[in-house]
């Protein structure tokens, strides 16, 4: 019995040895590695050399540019518009650090509006299918302000997707014309109320004038 007892307080003594010698070689938990910050390549027309946007420096111009392609579904139209209606094609990569994990063919001036391309081979090895896609009408503007060579696009009102009509007529951009409409409709508003005021006081003479003649 005795003998017994010993062989487990030596046990339970080795035990409480090695969770000890555990405890004091075991460091803190490491924190988890921060993720890459994001990035975005764009090549295509008139650009000599791709444009390299990185969050560190230009964080606005790399949400932008991903905004144009992040609400993209898993699947597209197997095919867009004819060669022809395309426009100038400009190529995004997206990066997160260094690594190439995404990449599209942007349109923003294809007929009946922007266009976007995904392809089926990725960067990043993942499987997805090929598919044309409808783009967002700030997609011309985003890629201007970005630093590609576009020409200024004055009618986009909103990011929304698809459409490539003018959603602003020509005229309603000239705040010299709308400047003088106004004061014309101001002018007839004020030539409307005096000559209301006239019939008015007109019309109060005449029944002062006719009270007037009955009292006598």
């Amino acid at each position: 019995m005795v003998r017994q007892m010993r062989r487990l307080a030596a046990v339970l003594a080795g035990t409480l040895a090695t969770a000890l010698l555990s405890l004091g070689t075991t460091g803190p938990a490491s924190a988890a590695p921060k993720p890459p910050p994001p990035g975005v390549d764009i090549t295509g027309v008139g650009l000599t050399e791709p444009l390299q946007l990185r969050a560190e420096t230009q964080p606005a111009h790399v949400g932008a540019v991903i905004d144009q392609v992040n609400f993209l579904g898993r699947t597209g139209m197997a095919s867009g518009p004819k060669p022809a209606d395309l426009g100038p094609k400009y190529t995004v990569v997206v990066l997160a650090g260094d690594t190439p994990k995404q990449t599209y063919d942007l349109y923003p001036k294809a007929v009946g509006g922007p266009r976007v391309f995904r392809p089926a081979k990725q960067p990043d090895g993942r499987k997805t299918s090929a598919g044309w896609f409808l783009g967002r009408l700030s997609m011309s503007e985003t890629l201007r302000t970005a630093g590609v060579p576009l020409e200024r696009q004055f009618d986009t009102v909103s990011g929304g997707v698809g459409g490539g009509e003018r959603v602003l007529p020509e005229d309603t951009l000239d705040p010299a014309k709308d400047l003088d409409e106004a004061l014309g409709d101001l002018q007839r508003l004020l030539l409307l109320n005096v000559g209301v005021m006239l019939t008015i006081t007109v019309g109060l003479a005449g029944i002062a004038l006719l009270i007037r003649r009955r009292t006598r």
